[in-house]
This record gives C-alpha cells, structure tokens and sequence, in this order.
C-alpha cells in the first residue's frame, strides 16, 4: 500500500477499473448554471424519454396511471405519502418515480447468455449506470470459488446451497442479513423471522445508514422513532422548516404538499449549505402555472449555514425564544413565548435545557453556522408569528457525528412552542426508500424491544435470539475481522451504500458465502465471496400471482400510512419469484428436514401456505405487530390506515418518564484545520440512492459526468484553484489513513464558505468505515475533511 509523505497508508479508490477520468475525456461533460426552478416541462419531457426508452409506449401508459392509484402499485422511488385517494390526480408520479418505473419496468433482460459473455472482471470494470442499463435479471446465478464467471443454477439447488452453508457455520451469528428500504411489510416480516428462526439478530438495514439518528434522536424524547405529522398537517402548517433536505430531487411530490401549504399561507424557511431549485421556485406539471408561467415560489428564506452547523442554528432559535419569553412576549395563539400549559403537563428537563442556551455566546453560534445572529433572529421571528410550525429534516442532518444531539435540538425547539400533538404542527423526518419505515415496524432491526420478540414467540413456538445483533457498520467490521463469514442481502446495492468502499469491497470478498436477492446488476454481485448466489426477484410493479390467485402486499410511508401495492405488468420471467416466495423457500431448505419434518427448535410457521397465500402472513402480523388489528379489512379502504402516534394522537409519549425529554447539549461543530474543506456527499437528480439512471445533474447544471466537486468561489482563490481544475479529493481522519477519490472537476458553486459537495456512490471511499454518528453509529458521510490535490496532467 502507498503511503503519505508522513509515512501513513493511503486507501485509494477500489474501483480504478472504472476509468475515473472517463468523465473528464467525454466531450458530453459540460458544467452550465444552475437551475432555479423545479419540475415544469423539462421534468415531463426526461421523465417521458426515461419511460419510453425502456418500457416503450404501451408498459409506459400501463404503468404510469397505476402508480401511487388505489388499486395500483406503490411508487419505489420514495416514501412521501400520497393523497387521499380522492384527491388523487391520473399522473399521482413525479420524473424520478417514472425513472424508477422505467429502471424496474425496462423492457431489456439479463439472461445466462449475458454472464457467459462477460466475465466478473469485465463487469466490475463498468460504472453503475452502465450496469443499471443493462436490464432485468432472470435466473439465478452461481459463482464458486475460483470461477470467472457466473452460471445459472436452479432455484432448489441455489436454496439447498445457501441452507447447507448455514447450517455449516460455527455460530448463527456468523451470518448477517441486510435489508433495502423496498422490502413489503409482508416480505420483511417473514425475513426477520427467518432470521430469529436461525438463531440471530444481525439484521443490518439501510436504515442504519441514513436515519437512524432520527430514531435514535426521537425515541429518546418522545417515545417513538417515528415523524409525528400528516400529509394534512403540511398542508395546513404555517411555518415549516427544511433543513438538510432536498426535496426537489429526492421526494419531488413534496413540493406540491409545499405548494398547497404555500397557497394557505404557509411562510416556509430552507436551511442547507447548497441553494437548491426544488427550494426556489416549483413549477407544477399539473398545473396551467406551473406549466407556462414562474411557478410557486417555496422558500421565503435561505439559511446557507455551513455543514455541520444546523445544531447551532436550533440553539440560536431556541435562544431567542426563551430571551423572548424573558421579555415577556407573546406567541401566536397564545399568552407568552413558551406553551406553558404543553410544558408543564407534557415534558421534563426545560430548566437545564434554558440553562444551556442562555450560556452559549452569539459568537460562538455565529461561528459555529457561519451565519449571523441577524439571519438567526429573522426565522426566529417566524417561529413567533407561526402556533402551527412543523420541522422536517432528511440526511444532511443525520449523517454527522452530533447528527442525534441536533435532532434533539429540533425536538427541543418543537417542544416550546407546544408543537407536538397540535393539528398543522410537529416533527417530520423525510425517509428515504419507499418502505424502509416499514421494514423497521416489521421487526428489521437488530434490537427489537423485547415485547415484539415475546409476541414473535409466543406466535410461532420457537425461542428467539435476545442479544442485540450487528448494525450496517458492526456488521461490516465483522465481516472484515472474519467474525461474520456470511452475507445475504434483501434488495439494495449493500457495497455502493456503505462507507469506506475498499474496506467493504474486501469484507463482501473474505465471507465464505454472499447471497443477493436483486432485480438489477450491481457492483454488490461483483465483489463475491468465495462461493456467490445471485437470486432475481419480482419487483413492485410485477404481477405477482401464487397457488391462490393475485397476492398483493403493504408498505408503510414516512407518515405511518399503511396501504396495499399490487404489481400488474408481467414479470421478465415466467419462474421468476418474489421476496416472500424466496424466504419461505429458504426457509424450509433451513428448517426442514429432506423429508419435510420441521426441524426442532425452529419457528411453527407454514410456510408453504405462506407463499401461497400473503394473507396468512397478515394475520400473523396482527398478533406480533401492534397497529395492525383487522389488517386485511382496512388495507381494502383505499389509502389504508395510520398506525398509532402516541405523540400526535393522545399527546402520551412512551419514555422513562412517560413525557417528552428537552435535552441539554453543549455547542458543537466540526472544525477543519487550515487548507481543508468539510466533504458532504449528495445524490445527483439523475439517481435514486445507489441507482444511476444517468450522467445528468439538470438542476446543479452538471452535464455528462459525475465525478465534479463543488466548491465555493472564494475557498477556490484561498486554495490556489481555479474553476475546470481537475483534482483527486483525499480525505483525512484520526485513523491515520488518508482515502482517494481520483480526478475530480472542480466547479465554482454557491455552496456555503469552507463547504464542497460531490456524489456518492463515488466519494464513499472518503468516508472511514469507524466516523460514525454518536449513539446511531451511522456513517458520517455529511461531515469530510478534504483536501484538494491538483491532479498531474
């Protein structure tokens, strides 16, 4: 390994393969203005060529009109809730739900054929859009050890493989199972179960890679690691705060919630390092205005505060409310500053909370967001005006060290003003993938409270595991110091997600056994374990069809709205099965002897009848999961039903105290020494998580390439750069390591001063596998140092 000129190793970008100056050589990279408005007719007109490219005209229409209907499939593209099903318009899709349709829904096929031709090597060296273009898989594959190349293998030999290799660890806690966000309610259950069944909890998910820190955060305050608003409540707030989120390109049917509060008279308030076009204007494609006119302006402030920093901006709101209430003022709505009749009866911990933020200096919070105490005071005043506030937040919060302590700090500020439990008003945290809350209620978690595995038992007769199991990052270190020498992943691109590429890449590579269960190819297949099972599945808008007829399954949105997804196109292979189909299967290969008797000890679950029939496995829900009496019935109602909030229904809150925590922190924020930049990674408009759909970043006008660095104008000068500069970005970290990711274009871009941005997949080589988040361990990917390394020509 090369080493720095001190002598420390350098981990440079394990994918050299993948020609990092590719970008850069393409005559297509062009780098313009950015864009100002959002949606419009350039959305229509990219979503209809993604549609139709791959799914032609006929998969087009069909598919469209039944996402996000009633009697239709759920969007994958995210989780934001939909309307109630009257309300509901013909295109309920926004342009990444239709490229997300068109990815799952292509017309193209990846067949035996296809890994015959192309060797693992040659795979490896192709990028990920590349690979997402290449079609659906259609049969399982096998890859063992010394093999260059996958081969078909069938489905009960695949499932014999994997149950023999279980059976033939040490321990079940050698083996790890992670789950995507995509995963049904219905899938996820049996899953997790399955897992407990074989005696572990090591139940990763992408959870603990994105908001873990807001689970973390409000089951400590309120009692429930759950958002607490609904779709009405955004609609009907008159402040909202969004903070380290981009709506426009990662839930763009946001902005039409944003819209409609907007229209009430909603004032709304950015807060994000980056100006971002979903934030400034919004041109509704289903709207005349929106189509022909400027749109509906959404934020009235930009709060440009420096990566990091949003825990001092909530101090400093928090701080001028309480001077405020010193000075005897008044809310909205009520006689002072502070909902007294809310606190007094509703939480614990205000003194020491107040005590904190009258000791922080101003200077000290100035510094701390490179913002002013005038800019702090103005949404301050905001807050003063506004009895209906809501806060939401995505990753640009979660992913930091103090990621928790700044989502306590929201809570903190919710909790003054009474705004929690109020109709227009409280917490709201923007989840990702469209059912990764969902997974978590399930039981995808490896620390479920112990009430849900005592139902677990008492339902199916066995005796589950009880010790907490491994995480995302505590299951990458096993698998690295070789405690952990299995790997199955439910969906995802596990490899592309997780920090500290190269460290992950020779994690997968050491298990004995690593297992995918994908509809597409992706770098996760090609960096195997010694022995490599590759298990293609329906997606969500498959038809899906068992002994008993049409199965449809649930999912749960960022508002803990449950309701029904039922696929109609036709799948890309007749045996092709689904999620539930491959873990009931598995499950019996594990937990049956060769002549079908259950082995002893193992969970009492019919699993063939499972398969058949997903309403067996909804009634089993109903008696481990709570919320979910009369399922069946309700998810006929069109939109579904939503779970119980305790916080937001009946104002009780399930904590140590039985009511809500303020919090007391001190100040904190990441410094970088002279010469650095603090390193966020982002997502381009052209992708949904690790999913590439193309080279294109429309509204940060990035043209043909990815692999560009955001940069500050001003820092550019200070650093001896220049715009069109071609950089490698290293990073460095207490670990003594310092990680490469090669040749980089730099842009001049408005982001805050000492700021940078640049995409992952790409830059999650620069995050350290052990920079994670205080108490959620989640990767710090918002927060890295880097320095900017002129490239030789």
């Amino acid at each position: 390994m090369a080493t720095t000129p001190a002598g420390d190793p350098v981990r440079p970008d394990p994918h050299p393969a993948e020609h990092p100056d590719q970008d850069l050589d393409r005559p297509g990279l062009k780098v313009g203005r950015r864009k100002r408005t959002a949606a419009g007719v350039p959305g229509v007109t990219t979503a209809m060529q993604h549609a139709l490219r791959e799914m032609g005209p006929v998969r087009t229409v069909s598919g469209l009109l039944r996402m996000n209907q009633a009697d239709g499939f759920d969007c994958m593209s995210c989780a934001w809730p939909d309307p109630n099903a009257p309300d509901r318009s013909h295109a309920e899709f926004c342009e990444n739900g239709a490229k997300a349709l068109a990815s799952e829904a292509t017309r193209k096929r990846i067949r035996p054929e296809f890994f015959a031709e192309h060797s693992i090597d040659d795979l490896y060296e192709h990028d990920d859009h590349w690979l997402n273009r290449q079609g659906r898989l259609t049969t399982p594959m096998l890859r063992e050890d010394g093999d260059t190349h996958y081969r078909p293998i069938t489905w009960e030999d695949a499932f014999d493989r994997i149950a023999a290799q279980l059976r033939a660890l040490d321990s079940p806690d050698e083996a790890a199972f992670y789950t995507s966000g995509r995963t049904s309610n219905e899938a996820a259950f049996l899953y997790q179960l399955l897992v407990r069944g074989y005696g572990t909890n090591n139940l990763p998910d992408c959870s603990n890679m994105c908001h873990e820190s807001s689970g973390e955060a409000l089951g400590k305050t309120i009692g429930i690691g759950k958002g607490s608003v609904t779709l009405h409540d955004v609609e009907t707030a008159k402040l909202i705060l969004i903070a380290g989120q981009n709506p426009g390109t990662n839930h763009p049917r946001m902005l039409t919630s944003l819209e409609k509060a907007k229209e009430q008279g909603a004032r709304i308030v950015a807060i994000n390092p980056l100006p971002e076009a979903g934030l400034t204007h919004y041109r509704n494609p289903q709207r005349v205005h929106g189509m022909l006119g400027r749109g509906t302006r959404i934020a009235d402030v930009h709060l440009q505060v420096r990566l990091g920093g949003d825990l001092g901006v909530f101090q400093g709101l928090g701080k001028v409310l309480l001077e405020a209430e010193d000075a005897g003022r008044r809310s909205l709505g009520l006689t002072s500053v502070l909902d007294h009749g809310f606190v007094e009866q509703h939480t614990v911990g205000l003194e020491e909370y107040a005590a904190n933020l009258r000791a922080t200096p101003w200077s000290d919070l100035e510094e701390a967001t490179g913002l002013t105490e005038a800019q702090i005071r103005e949404v301050a005043e905001m807050l003063l005006d506004s009895d209906r506030t809501i806060v939401a937040w995505a990753m640009g919060l979660t992913q930091h060290k103090h990621a928790v302590a700044t989502i306590k700090e929201i809570v903190n500020l919710v909790l003054l003003q009474g705004n929690l439990g109020r109709p227009g008003a409280g917490l709201l945290p923007v989840r990702g993938h469209s059912n990764v809350q969902g997974d978590r209620t399930m039981g995808i978690f490896e620390k479920m409270p112990q009430p849900f595995l005592d139902r677990l038992e008492a339902e199916f007769g066995f005796a589950s595991p009880r010790e907490a199991g491994f995480d995302t990052v505590d299951t990458i270190r096993a698998m690295r110091d070789g405690r952990v020498r299995f790997f199955l992943g439910m969906g995802g691109n596990f490899l592309k997600a997780a920090p500290d590429t190269a460290v992950t890449e020779a994690a997968l590579r050491s298990c004995a056994m690593t297992v995918q269960v994908s509809t597409k190819l992706n770098h996760s297949h090609l960096a195997p374990g010694r022995t490599a099972i590759i298990l293609p599945t329906l997606g969500r808008s498959d038809l899906d069809v068992q002994r008993t007829g049409r199965q449809r399954v649930t999912v749960e949105d960022s508002m803990s709205m449950v309701h029904a997804s039922s696929g109609h196109l036709q799948p890309p292979a007749k045996d092709l099965l689904s999620e539930i189909a491959i873990v009931c299967r598995l499950a019996r290969a594990l937990f049956h002897d060769a002549d079908g008797t259950p082995r002893p000890g193992s969970p009492q679950a019919d699993w063939q009848a499972m398969e058949d029939d997903y309403r067996l496995i909804r009634r089993h829900i109903e008696a481990v999961v709570p919320g979910f009496v009369d399922y069946e019935r309700r998810i006929d109602d069109p939109g579904g039903f939503r779970l119980p909030h305790g916080p937001h229904d009946v104002r009780t809150f399930e904590t140590t105290s039985t009511k809500a925590h303020f919090t007391t922190t001190p100040l904190w924020w990441p410094r970088t020494p002279p010469g650095r930049l603090l390193l966020q990674t982002l997502r381009s408009h052209d992708q949904y998580n690790t999913t590439v759909y193309g080279p294109d970043d429309r509204y940060r006008g990035i043209h043909g390439g990815r692999r560009v660095v955001l940069v500050n104008a001003a820092d550019l000068v200070e650093l001896g750069f220049a715009d069109g500069d071609v950089v490698d970005l290293v990073s460095e970290f207490t670990d003594g390591v310092e990680r490469r990711a090669e040749a980089f274009r730099v842009v001049a871009y408005d982001t805050a001063k000492g700021c940078a941005a640049a995409y992952f997949p790409e830059t999650n080589v620069l995050v350290p596998l052990d920079s994670t988040a205080d108490d959620s361990n989640t990767p710090t990917s918002k927060s890295v140092v880097v320095r900017l390394e002129r490239r030789a020509a």
